[in-house]
């Protein structure tokens, strides 16, 4: 079954790119799961300080890795995640955490929704209820999905989650404003503003106890940055989404 879900993926032009920092203990194990459903596998290392690079450098599987000093943030890594992808021809690119919250068992639902929804941006959507779910992620997302709505006029369950399948010719040459972890919240908000169909998919979600959590996100600094993000998107609505919205929705038609 997964050899049949690499050759869907190599024929709808799909790779996967995994951006870490200091993921060692599971960067191996998350590139193996995903390597049964993939063979373009894209990793960036962002400034990595720990031994991640000298076991990638072990790892068996096919795996291309990108790595740059120093660290420069999760949106940078995507950002140069997605150009490689689309310097080699790649049409969608699966995005996936390194931490192994993520399941690759799920990339084949991506593979099969994208094939019936071309050019489409899906979104994995996770239980924000499930056991070990961290109260503050729950309240973090619920905050970021309402002023999405607000910026937007569109509704999604998880603003927040990072496995994703983004349409990379559809997005074009998207230059980020942001380099961080509000660097997703703005390409949601982007592709929503360029008429890019946004379709939420239920994916599954691994939370470890709190203890043995690995988190590079900074609460204080990071939801400032979010925070920021989201004040300038109101105004930029008005002054651009809304009305690009509309103008490329009158232009579809009367084409």
């Amino acid at each position: 079954m997964p050899n049949e879900y690499k050759d869907l993926l190599q024929e709808l032009g799909i790779c996967v790119i995994i951006p870490t920092y200091n993921n060692a203990g599971t960067i191996v194990d998350v590139v193996r799961s995903v390597a049964e459903f993939c063979g373009n596998i894209i990793v960036v290392d962002d400034g990595c300080t720990d031994n991640t690079a000298a076991l990638l450098s072990q790892v068996k599987e096919p795996v291309q890795v990108i790595g740059y000093q120093p660290n420069k943030g999760k949106g940078t890594a995507l950002t140069v995640g997605f150009r490689e992808a689309m310097k080699q021809g790649f049409r969608y690119a699966i995005t996936m955490d390194a931490d192994g919250q993520h399941f690759a068992t799920d990339i084949p639902l991506f593979a099969e929704y994208i094939d019936q929804n071309e050019d489409a941006m899906l979104i994995g959507s996770r239980n924000l209820k499930q056991e070990n779910m961290p109260q503050k992620n729950t309240f973090a997302n619920k905050f970021s999905n309402f002023w999405f709505t607000v910026q937007t006029a569109h509704k999604l369950p998880d603003t927040q989650t990072g496995f994703r399948l983004y349409p990379l010719r559809k997005m074009g040459d998207m230059h980020l404003m942001t380099s961080r972890y509000e660097a997703e919240l703005e390409l949601l908000v982007r592709s929503a503003w360029r008429n890019i169909e946004l379709i939420p998919l239920p994916i599954n979600v691994y939370y470890p106890p709190e203890g043995e959590r690995v988190s590079h996100f900074r609460p204080g600094r990071d939801f400032t940055r979010i925070s920021l993000l989201n004040t300038f998107f109101c105004f930029a609505a008005i002054l651009y989404g809304y009305p690009s919205m509309i103008i490329r929705k009158l232009w579809r038609s009367y084409r």
